[in-house]
């Protein structure tokens, strides 16, 4: 199994939220560019590794921000990608690039998201069914409807795989040109807490008026 360290990527810039979906569909962009979300990127915190690879098509080409580039597996189905974080975080989304008109059979079709504390007790959360997709797909890991009802829940766990079901037209290898893992979106700032807190000495100072 080739695993990779984690990679400092920055992450993506913000997007406009009224333009997302919140029931929980796909949200498709057709670009082979990584497109701007709000939800934060953390998969540098993670471990990567995956089921199998061709020499020079790893796991590192899933996170280098080259749509030209693409991991390659080289063994049996299924075909998995794990990402495990040294502490429990909370996933929103995860985001894949596929491209069938440049990977034919090699395009995933049915793709399964597992998740857990640790390898022997991994479940399936989410299976997701794929029409010759083309760009960036960003899906919610969960099918647990949040308190509000106009989204889900995110998913609190060590261990969290992209598994490989299936390729169009009964491919057998895969290719994956690129996964964002997103956690959920930051809480907005409370109006009671200041928005310019005094940090270095100077204005320490002055913090409280006499």
């Amino acid at each position: 199994m080739a695993s990779i360290s984690s990679l400092g990527l920055p992450a993506l810039n913000s997007f406009v939220v009224a333009q997302l979906p919140m029931d929980g569909s796909l949200l498709v962009h057709s670009g082979r560019k990584p497109p701007l979300l709000p939800w934060p990127d953390i998969g540098h915190l993670a471990k990567w590794s995956v089921s199998s690879y061709k020499f020079g098509f790893g796991p590192e080409c899933l996170r280098d921000d080259e749509p030209d580039t693409f991991w390659h597996s080289d063994g049996p189905q299924p075909h998995f990608i794990t990402l495990e974080f040294p502490r429990k975080v909370a996933v929103q989304k995860l985001s894949v690039c596929l491209c069938f008109p440049l990977d034919d059979s090699y395009t995933p079709a049915t793709i399964a998201v597992r998740a857990g504390t640790g390898p022997s007790d991994l479940q399936d959360v989410r299976v997701l069914s794929l029409d010759k997709p083309d760009g960036w797909i960003t899906f919610d890991v969960s099918a647990d409807a949040n308190e509000e009802g106009d989204g889900f829940k995110p998913l609190h766990a060590y261990i969290v795989q992209l598994i490989i079901i299936a390729n169009h037209m009964n491919g057998k290898d895969t290719h994956v040109r690129g996964l964002r893992v997103l956690g959920p979106l930051e809480e907005p700032t409370s109006d009671r807490e200041d928005p310019f807190p005094f940090t270095t000495p100077p204005f320490k100072m002055f913090e409280c008026v006499r």
